[in-house]
């Protein structure tokens, strides 16, 4: 028996990276995906294709989860087409790191509507489902930068350290309902971006990490799959560093 076995999965920024990741362990382990992405057609249309290849359902959607509006019609479009929604990861995430004396009011409110407002918008979206199931369990990005903070990165740890509140929160309001929800602070995960920096530079990343290595995408997505199935049944409320020792 799959872990993931005849439950539904909506992933926002699902076409590359962490996302993309996690979309392929759930597939593995019979989950029918609903992935979103913005931009990247092309890689979205490639992904659906591999998803589809493990025998379970999935499809791509175009739609931002920083609009309340597309968030709403996409969690409609997903019960329409697939029955259910058992499971929610909000994973879409930017960057716009600087300083903060250098940091523009529209860098920072940009940062904060495309992190924390969808996880908002998607959990509101997906709120009036799980609650009709009376089951359901929503998985939230935030980072090790959310619980320790970064230095020219006061937009993206504001961002991630609002998801750990609204997390706890939402877990405290749920509960009663068997709605779980918890978060997940990834350390430095080596993805395409990472693959593009200087190598001397991720080395030393690396070196002060405790497991001597950068994370991987699927270290990322296991932990979502403990988090999305019923082996985590008493599990919510909880924030988990994957991060390699990282804030030990």
């Amino acid at each position: 028996m799959k872990l993931l076995e005849g439950k539904t999965a909506i992933i926002t920024g699902a076409s590359r990276g962490i996302g993309k990741g996690i979309a392929q362990v759930f597939a593995e382990q019979g989950a029918n995906v609903a992935f979103t992405y913005s931009s990247s057609v092309e890689a979205a249309q490639e992904l659906e294709k591999e998803l589809n290849g493990y025998g379970v359902k999935a499809k791509g959607y175009q739609s931002n989860a920083a609009d309340f509006e597309q968030a709403q019609k996409l969690a409609e479009d997903v019960v329409k087409e697939f029955g259910s929604i058992d499971v929610l990861i909000n994973n879409a995430g930017i960057t716009k790191d600087n300083l903060l004396m250098r940091i523009t009011e529209e860098d920072f409110d940009k940062v904060i509507e495309v992190n924390l407002k969808s996880v908002f918008n998607m959990t509101k979206a997906v709120q009036r489902t799980m609650l009709k199931q009376r089951k359901g369990s929503i998985i939230n990005m935030s980072s090790v930068v959310g619980v320790k903070g970064n230095a020219g990165q006061t937009n993206y740890a504001a961002s991630k350290a609002g998801i750990l509140g609204f997390t706890k929160s939402v877990a405290l309001e749920l509960g009663s309902r068997s709605i779980r929800c918890n978060a997940i602070a990834p350390g430095f995960i080596e993805t395409e971006m990472t693959a593009k920096l200087d190598e001397k530079v991720v080395q030393g990343w690396r070196d002060a990490i405790p497991l001597k290595r950068g994370g991987t995408t699927t270290d990322v997505a296991n932990t979502c799959l403990f988090l999305a199935s019923d082996m985590s049944a008493y599990v919510t409320g909880q924030v988990i560093n994957v991060d390699g020792g990282m804030l030990t």
